[in-house]
């Protein structure tokens, strides 16, 4: 027996899905650009920037990866109308949070980028907060399940 709804979604639904997997795409790209830097790169920015980059825990690079993987899966997901996509959209907002935390509170960040170096990080936020309740309310409409 499938698990696929009959429900059929509107045209938007499908057009703020494919956004939202381009969205997370570009997350991706930003995490491998940033995950593999080359020296020679790295050597391009300026010196606050290294010591900012070179600094970065494990743990925040696990996070950054959480959260553009898992919202990519969870586009996918989407695309494909399964309620998984609410689960992995909520994993991919957890990655964002810690990684936004530690940007913020533990690092240098905002001494090295200044106030707009925050536009980008609650942007993210805030997507991640939409996209879980488009994915929240696609289960209620029963668009996917």
């Amino acid at each position: 027996m499938t698990n696929i709804s009959t429900n059929k979604p509107p045209i938007w639904f499908w057009i703020v899905s494919i956004i939202a997997l381009i969205w997370n795409l570009m997350g991706v790209i930003v995490y491998i650009g940033q995950a593999y830097m080359t020296d020679a790169e790295l050597a391009d920015l300026s010196a606050t920037e290294q010591t900012l980059y070179n600094n970065i825990p494990v743990w925040v690079t696990i996070a950054f990866a959480i959260a553009v993987f898992g919202g990519t899966l969870a586009s996918i997901a989407l695309l494909l109308r399964k309620k998984l996509s609410l689960k992995l959209f909520i994993i991919s907002l957890l990655g964002i949070i810690t990684q936004l935390a530690y940007n913020l509170f533990i690092s240098d960040a905002m001494k090295v980028y200044g106030p707009e170096g925050l536009i980008m990080p609650i942007m993210v936020l805030i997507i991640g907060i939409y996209l879980i309740m488009f994915s929240n309310r696609c289960i209620s409409k029963k668009w996917i399940s």
